[in-house]
C-alpha cells in the first residue's frame, strides 16, 4: 500500500491501493480480512465524500453517506447486507477536533457511567442525524475508527446498543483509540469490540489511567515488528523499548509514527496474508 504522512493529508482515491473486496456479507469474513477492511474503511473516511465514493466502491459498497455537522464528521457505507459507520478522526486544521482531544475532563453518558466530555461532544452533535438513519436499518451493522474517529465509534455503538433503535450493532473495531470513559461506562455496554494498538502508539496511552480512564474491548496488540502477538506486562515494556530504539535508528518518534492509520493497514495485510486469509 502507499504510505501517507498522516491520515490528515488529504489522500487522492486513486493513489489508494485497497486489499479488501467483499464477496459475500462481512459477517462471514475471517477475523484478519474483517479488520483489514474496517482500517481501510477507517483510512477512507478522511477523504473528502467524492473521493470517499470511489474508494468505497472498490471494497464493495454502493452507498455513501457523509454527516457532519460542527465538524464531527462520519461516514456510512453500505451494500445489501451490511451497513459500516466510519467516524472520521483527529485532524489538526479542524479546531473542533483538536479541542475534543485536549478536553480530558469526564462528563456524565448519555447511558452509564462518565465518559469523555470532548469525546462525547463530538458524538453529541452527530448522533441526531445517525439515531434518525439508524431507526430505519435492517442491515447488518458495524462501528469502526482510527484515533479520536475510534473513540467516537465506541461512544455511538454503546448508545445504539443501549437506546430504543431495533439496529444492533454486531462488532466495534477501532484503531489507535483512545480511551473513551470510566470502568463503570466501559463495562456498562456489552458490545464485541476488538482495539487495534500498534506497538508505542501515544493516543492509546491517553487520557492517563490516573485520570480514572479505562480501556474496554479485546486488545490486538501489533509488536515493535509489526506482528500480532499476546506479551505479558515485562515482555511488553522490552517491545516497546525495542520500537522506541528502533524508531530512533529510523530517525522517527516511535510514539507518533505508531499511530499512523497506514502502518496499521500494512501489518493488519501482512497478517492476514500469512495466516491465508488472502
Amino acid at each position: 500500500m502507499e504510505q501517507t504522512q498522516t491520515p490528515n493529508e488529504t489522500t487522492k482515491a486513486y493513489q489508494l491501493t485497497l486489499h479488501s473486496a467483499l464477496n459475500s456479507d462481512i459477517s462471514k469474513s475471517s477475523e484478519l480480512t474483517r479488520s483489514l477492511l474496517f482500517a481501510e474503511l477507517s483510512l477512507i473516511s478522511y477523504l473528502p465524500p467524492e473521493q470517499a465514493k470511489i474508494a468505497v466502491k472498490k471494497l464493495g459498497f454502493r452507498d455513501t453517506t457523509f454527516f457532519n455537522n460542527d465538524g464531527s464528521q462520519a461516514y456510512s457505507f453500505s451494500n445489501k447486507k451490511d451497513i459500516v459507520i466510519a467516524c472520521r478522526g483527529t485532524e489538526p486544521s479542524e479546531w473542533n477536533d483538536v479541542k475534543a482531544d485536549m478536553n480530558a475532563v469526564q462528563a456524565l453518558s448519555e447511558t452509564v457511567g462518565r465518559v469523555h466530555r470532548g469525546f462525547k461532544k463530538e458524538v453529541d452533535d452527530l448522533w441526531p442525524i445517525l439515531e434518525k438513519m439508524l431507526i430505519s436499518n435492517s442491515k447488518n451493522l458495524w462501528f469502526t475508527g482510527h484515533s479520536l474517529g475510534g473513540a467516537m465509534a465506541t461512544i455511538c455503538a454503546g448508545r445504539c446498543l443501549l437506546s430504543n433503535i431495533n439496529s444492533i450493532p454486531i462488532q466495534v473495531q477501532t484503531f489507535g483509540s483512545p480511551r473513551v470513559g470510566n470502568k463503570r461506562y466501559i463495562n456498562h455496554a456489552q458490545i464485541d469490540y476488538l482495539r487495534w494498538v500498534n506497538n508505542n502508539d501515544i493516543v492509546t496511552r491517553s487520557p492517563p489511567v490516573w485520570l480514572g480512564y479505562r480501556h474496554s474491548g479485546k486488545e490486538m496488540y501489533l509488536d515493535s515488528k509489526g506482528r500480532l502477538n499476546k506479551l505479558n506486562i515485562l515482555q511488553r515494556k522490552k517491545d516497546m523499548w525495542n520500537g522506541f530504539i528502533a524508531g530512533l535508528r529510523n530517525k522517527e518518534i516511535d510514539h507518533f509514527s505508531d499511530h499512523s492509520i497506514d502502518r496499521y493497514i500494512a501489518y493488519i495485510f501482512n497478517e492476514a496474508k500469512e495466516n491465508g486469509d488472502l
